[in-house]
């Protein structure tokens, strides 16, 4: 069955003579019913696990932004950040750089990349394109896995692709052989 659903222990009836406990599992939203008979314990132990601290996941867009702002030699050399979360009157930039030469580098970062996030950097080039302070404008698109239909239209744009490997930005070996 599942979830969401809900176990109660309840008292076996005159037919269940020999049931010594009874379960009943009840899905939350169908209403559908498993009842489960034990005629037998051998054993029954419960172990304290502490604190249940609940899933967290490790990897979103958000800890990638972060780890490549510390990181912007991953993108290029000789880069410098200029702001995480540029704001502009369409969204936020997630990176805004600068190459040393002056030039301007808008990164835009995602874990899965698809034309959708080709189609938002295009945008925010666009936009960013027209200030004088910060032309010319180039772009990025980097994120863990970039689809190849993705890549197609970066390249069309003129936009360079790079993928993210998080395990390697966090500093954790993946264990995977490697050539170089």
């Amino acid at each position: 069955m599942s979830p969401p659903c809900t176990l109660t222990v309840v008292e076996p009836g005159e037919d269940d003579a020999d049931v010594v406990e009874m379960w009943r599992v009840t899905h939350a939203k169908t209403g559908d019913a498993l009842t489960v008979r034990l005629y037998e314990v051998i054993h029954d132990s419960s172990h304290e696990l502490g604190i249940d601290p609940g899933l967290i996941k490790d990897g979103v867009e958000a800890d990638l932004q972060r780890l490549l702002a510390e990181q912007v030699g991953v993108i290029g050399e000789n880069l410098t950040l200029v702001r995480r979360e540029f704001p502009t009157a369409i969204g936020p930039v997630d990176l805004l750089l600068r190459n040393p030469e002056g030039g301007t580098i808008a990164v835009e970062v995602k874990r899965r990349g698809d034309i959708d996030g080709v189609e938002q950097l295009t945008r925010y080039l666009e936009l960013l394109g027209r200030d004088p302070h910060l032309a010319p404008v180039t772009g990025v698109f980097a994120a863990q896995e970039i689809k190849p239909q993705a890549k197609v239209l970066a390249a069309d744009r003129g936009i360079r692709c790079v993928t993210l490997d998080y395990d390697e930005m966090k500093g954790i070996e993946s264990g995977a052989p490697r050539l170089f």
